[in-house]
């Protein structure tokens, strides 16, 4: 089985002495697996032996883009086989890696929403900015939603805002407090930035509609004098919105709602980031989760 490999890889002399090495790499692995299965030739194996060992290295730790790559050098060593008359068909051919999970977004937490919210800064464009960040956390707005609201479009007395989302759909999401007393402070001094009196909520130091760039570079400035240690984006805070809110609720259908998902499997990812929490709560609030105290005995 050895000089297969051996033959194989002077083959590839076209190839990169890196590619060469990884193909080599990979090769090996599939060798070891074969010898500790008592697999003698490379005719032996089949798609099911294939699959077996992908999962095998699945379960020491290799990742779906490994496996990928893995399988990739597996099925160029086979086809080099059938070009040798070795074997007849490719059993890698049909085996697929396991799908990478979903990356999960990143949030802040309470506290750090704090830090990075309270200000008492009276600069006109601190005053705007704390009306657009206080909007995209209160509401789990998208920074284009933010970005598109008009001035009429936020119902300060109902405490609502009206959002027109992906697909050009409508919505209503409520405005808590806080943010409603920012847009307040935000509205009153907002004539010193509209010269054309335009409609748009939010503008820029031009008197120009502000755009989705601008926001995210003051906010990222922002977070950082706030002393915020992570990079801050604007879905940072939407992220932050629906694992809070889901937290403190455990609704997701109001959840999805809110955030405008059409549907709900993408606002599920945001169950994941509350587990550790919730286990706490449970192993704190379950009277059959409790560790005994003196009390109880």
């Amino acid at each position: 089985m050895q000089d297969f490999l051996d033959s194989f890889e002077q083959s590839q002399h076209h190839l990169s002495a890196l590619t060469r090495k990884a193909y080599r790499r990979d090769l090996n692995t599939l060798l070891d697996y074969c010898q500790q299965q008592q697999i003698q030739s490379w005719q032996q194996l089949d798609s099911h032996q294939i699959r077996a060992f992908i999962a095998w290295r699945h379960r020491q730790g290799s990742g779906s883009r490994s496996l990928q790559r893995l399988l990739s050098s597996t099925r160029s060593f086979f086809n080099f086989l059938i070009e040798q008359s070795v074997l007849q068909s490719n059993p890698a051919q049909g085996v697929r890696a396991p799908k990478s999970g979903k990356k999960l977004p990143r949030v802040l937490d309470v506290d750090q929403m704090s830090s990075l919210l309270d200000s008492d800064e009276t600069d006109l464009l601190a005053v705007r900015d704390r009306a657009m960040f206080e909007l995209l956390y209160s509401s789990g707005l998208r920074v284009s939603e933010l970005a598109g609201l008009g001035i009429h479009d936020v119902d300060l007395s109902g405490n609502m805002v009206h959002v027109t989302g992906k697909g050009n759909k409508q919505r209503n999401v409520p405005v808590g407090q806080h943010a409603v007393r920012a847009v307040r402070d935000w509205l009153a001094r907002r004539h010193e930035l509209d010269k054309s009196g335009t409609a748009q909520m939010f503008l820029g130091s031009r008197g120009k509609p502000i755009g989705t760039r601008s926001i995210q570079q003051r906010l990222a400035a922002w977070a950082q004098k706030q002393g915020i240690d992570v990079h801050v984006h604007p879905h940072m805070l939407r992220h932050s919105f629906a694992s809070h809110m889901l937290e403190s609720s455990g609704d997701l259908r109001a959840v999805q709602e809110l955030l405008g998902h059409a549907d709900i499997s993408t606002t599920q990812v945001y169950t994941h980031l509350d587990f550790q929490h919730l286990a706490k709560v449970y192993d704190l609030a379950h009277p059959r989760a409790r560790k005994k105290t003196d009390k109880d005995t």
